[in-house]
């Protein structure tokens, strides 16, 4: 009887950790198989203030090349994305994982620069407001066509 108890108190106390994995968004990007320079899903889905854990997995292209993942504000995309490309000038631009320092006020999540056959994930919390949130890789020149857009809902 003591063990039943037990068991029960046990099983209890762990289902408030299960209902918060419900509220987390659990997400994979990679490379898209045929195109090195997309992403494999063009969208994402969350809502408004989840959790989110962001696995980028750099494997499975025919081209394989550092990736990352930039999730910007709203109207940011193509600022960023020009501000990526000048840092192919910096001899730093590698070790700053190809992120524009003077973007950072724009950028709301991000991996660092993910080697071939390598993974990186990141936890964050969605924006709170609803909307459309471009996505896009900044080594230089993917941006242009390495991106995707995260529908944030309520």
């Amino acid at each position: 009887m003591k063990h039943i108890c037990l068991l029960a108190l046990l099983a209890a106390m762990s289902l408030p950790a299960l209902a918060q994995d419900a509220d987390q968004a659990v997400l994979e990007l990679k490379p898209h198989p045929q195109n090195p320079l997309g992403y494999d899903k063009t969208e994402l889905a969350v809502k408004a203030g989840q959790k989110v854990k962001l696995t980028l997995t750099n494997t499975g292209s025919i081209a394989p090349q550092p990736h990352n993942f930039l999730l910007l504000k709203p109207g940011k995309l193509d600022s960023v994305g020009a501000q990526a490309n000048a840092m192919l000038a910096d001899p730093q631009g590698m070790a700053k994982n190809y992120i524009p320092e003077a973007a950072r006020a724009d950028i709301l999540a991000n991996t660092k620069l993910v080697q071939p056959n390598q993974s990186e994930t990141i936890e964050f919390v969605a924006p709170a407001e609803a909307g459309d949130y471009p996505y896009i890789c900044t080594f230089p020149g993917h941006w242009m066509l390495m991106r995707g857009v995260m529908h944030v809902t309520k």
